[in-house]
């Protein structure tokens, strides 16, 4: 192979490796921004409930938006999340159950279940806000879910904020890489689909 082409495919994969790299980084860095924000609500994005009971990636985003709505940073919850395949209960609904139990009054929180992934998450939950007339909101979840939900809030018009759970269940390597980069690839399918 010529030395001139050998050249130009290095520069094309060091700018690939780069691109993606810095990407990846972003992912991250927007995941961990200040969460000192207060807001109008707090949206929590779905995620698995199982039967009657949310899953440990559920819980841990509704534990954070108890936080933030008993130490004032949100004065409402929506919560959002349909019904998964052969379901009973939406996953709005197991969450409500589970902040009830925790403490927070019902007449604080909203309850949408007809959504089955993020983009109709927001969809929900802006006209929820819309008809509360609330202008801003927390937007919660695992960090690294929150620079796509970001971008697709924002392309939705909404004002918010990223409040990332403080913790999370994702805690081997393997997880991680996984998570992190399956939101590499969504973030671009949404960026090149709008879906």
């Amino acid at each position: 192979m010529p030395r001139r082409r050998r050249r130009i495919i290095s520069t094309i994969v060091l700018l690939v490796c780069t691109y993606i790299g810095g990407q990846l980084w972003d992912i991250h860095r927007v995941g961990h921004l200040n969460r000192d924000r207060t807001a109008d609500c707090a949206i929590v994005l779905g995620a698995a409930a199982w039967h009657d009971k949310p899953s440990p990636v559920l819980e841990e985003r509704l534990n954070h938006a108890i936080v933030l709505y008993k130490t004032g940073k949100a004065k409402f919850i929506i919560l959002t999340g349909g019904y998964g395949k052969g379901a009973k209960h939406a996953e709005s609904e197991v969450g409500s159950d589970y902040c009830v139990r925790m403490g927070v009054p019902e007449n604080a929180l909203r309850v949408e279940k007809e959504s089955g992934n993020t983009l109709d998450n927001l969809r929900e939950a802006k006209k929820i806000m819309g008809d509360e007339k609330w202008k801003s909101a927390l937007l919660v979840s695992d960090p690294w879910h929150l620079k796509r939900a970001r971008r697709m809030a924002t392309d939705l018009g909404l004002e918010v904020y990223v409040s990332a759970t403080p913790s999370s269940k994702f805690k081997s390597m393997k997880a991680k890489s996984k998570f992190l980069f399956e939101e590499f690839l969504l973030y671009h399918s949404y960026l090149l689909t709008g879906k």
